[in-house]
C-alpha cells in the first residue's frame, strides 16, 4: 500500500544531522505558534492540522529509534511523493491498517502507521501508566549575608499543572492533547517560601521536593532545585570561600601600627595593623570567611589602603613639614 511520504525534518525546520536540543527547541517553537487554542475559527483548522504534523514528527525524530528507522529509508523517497516499504528494510517492520486499531489514524498519519504502526513514545505512552514528573531548576538571589547565616525567601517560580482537559495523559480520545500540546501540563506561577540553610556558597542547589513538573495523571511529581546566586556586596568581596575587605588607614597609622575595627560576617573585630603597613597590605583573618564545600571555613583578607588627609590643622602643617625637612638632612 502506498501512502504519502512526510518529511518530519522539513516539518520541523531542522537540518538532517540536527541534534536532540536542535528538534526540541524547534518544535516548542511551532507548537506554540500552531496551538489552535491561539488561533481563531478561521485558521483553527489549519492550526490542528499543523499541530497534528509538528507532533507526529517531533514523536519521530525525538526517539533515537524511531529516528533511525525514520533515517535507513535513505534515498528510497523523494518529498511529495508515494512511499511504498523497500525489500532491503531489513530489521523495520511495516503495518497496514489490519495490524492496529483504525481509531488510531485520527492522531498520526498512514505514513506514520506504515512505518511504526500504533506504537508511541510521548503522550500515548504516558497513558499507559505513571511516571514520575520532570524535575525543574531555577536561580534565587541571595545577599551574602543571606547565604551565610541563613535565612526564609518568598519565591515565585515557572512550573506546570496537570491539564484537566485530558487529566495530565496529554491525549484526549487518540489524538494529542490540543489544550496543553500533549505535555499533560499547563504552564502556572507559584508562589513557595523556602527555607535557605545557613553556609550554602556560590552555585549550591537547593532541592524543593515535589516541587517540580507534574507526571501524567497521579504519578509523582518531580523535584525543584533552586541554584544559589550571592549578589555583590558593597563591603565584601568573595574568592571562592574567600572574603576580602579594605581598610582605609591614615599615614600615621600606616606608619607607627595601630589596631582598627573591620567588619566581618560575625560583627565588628579589632585587627592589629602593624608599624610600616603599605598600600596594598593583606591581613588575614583566619576561619572569618565562608563555608567551605570541603568543611571548614574560609579567611577574611584585609588590604590596606592609605588616605592624604584634604584637611590640616596648622599644627599637623607644621609636624609634616618638621618631618620633611629632616628627610632632606
Amino acid at each position: 500500500m502506498a501512502v504519502s511520504f512526510q518529511d518530519y525534518y522539513e516539518t520541523l525546520g531542522v537540518k538532517r544531522d540536527a541534534t536532540e536540543k536542535e528538534i526540541k527547541t524547534a518544535y516548542r517553537k511551532l507548537a506554540r505558534k500552531w496551538h489552535p487554542d491561539l488561533h481563531t475559527s478561521k485558521k483553527k483548522k489549519e492550526a490542528e492540522e499543523k499541530f497534528k504534523q509538528i507532533n507526529e514528527a517531533y514523536e519521530v525524530l525525538s526517539n533515537s529509534e524511531k529516528r533511525s528507522k525514520y533515517d535507513r529509508l535513505g534515498s528510497n523517497w523523494r518529498a511529495g511523493q508515494d512511499f511504498e516499504p523497500q525489500p532491503d528494510m531489513e530489521g523495520v517492520r511495516f503495518y497496514t491498517s489490519a495490524d492496529f486499531d483504525p481509531g488510531l489514524k485520527g492522531g498520526f498519519s498512514d505514513f506514520f502507521e506504515s512505518l511504526f504502526g500504533g506504537a508511541r513514545h510521548g503522550p500515548a505512552a504516558a497513558a499507559r501508566g505513571p511516571t514520575r514528573g520532570r524535575d525543574m531548576e531555577s536561580e534565587i538571589e541571595l545577599t551574602l549575608e543571606e547565604a551565610y547565616h541563613g535565612t526564609t525567601k518568598t519565591v515565585q517560580v515557572s512550573g506546570g499543572t496537570s491539564c484537566l482537559e485530558c487529566s495530565g495523559t496529554g491525549v484526549k480520545g487518540r489524538n494529542f492533547c490540543t489544550r496543553c500540546g500533549g505535555t499533560g501540563t499547563l504552564s502556572e506561577v507559584k508562589t513557595l517560601e523556602v527555607k535557605i540553610p545557613a553556609g550554602v556558597y556560590q552555585g549550591s542547589r537547593i532541592r524543593l521536593k515535589g516541587q517540580g513538573g507534574e507526571g501524567p495523571g497521579a504519578s509523582e511529581k518531580g523535584d525543584l532545585y533552586l541554584k544559589v546566586n550571592i549578589l555583590p556586596h558593597p563591603a565584601f568581596a568573595v574568592k571562592g570561600s574567600d572574603l576580602e575587605t579594605e581598610i582605609v588607614l591614615t599615614p600615621d597609622q600606616a606608619v607607627l601600627g595601630d589596631k582598627v575595627s573591620v567588619p566581618t560576617l560575625d560583627g565588628a573585630a579589632t585587627v592589629t595593623v602593624p608599624a610600616g603597613s603599605h598600600k596594598g597590605t593583606k591581613l588575614r583573618l583566619r576561619g572569618k570567611g565562608l563555608p567551605s564545600k570541603s568543611g571548614g571555613r574560609g579567611d577574611q583578607f584585609v588590604r590596606v589602603a592609605i588616605d592624604i588627609p584634604s584637611f590640616l590643622t596648622e599644627r599637623e602643617r607644621e609636624l609634616y613639614q618638621q618631618l620633611k625637612e629632616l628627610k632632606q638632612r
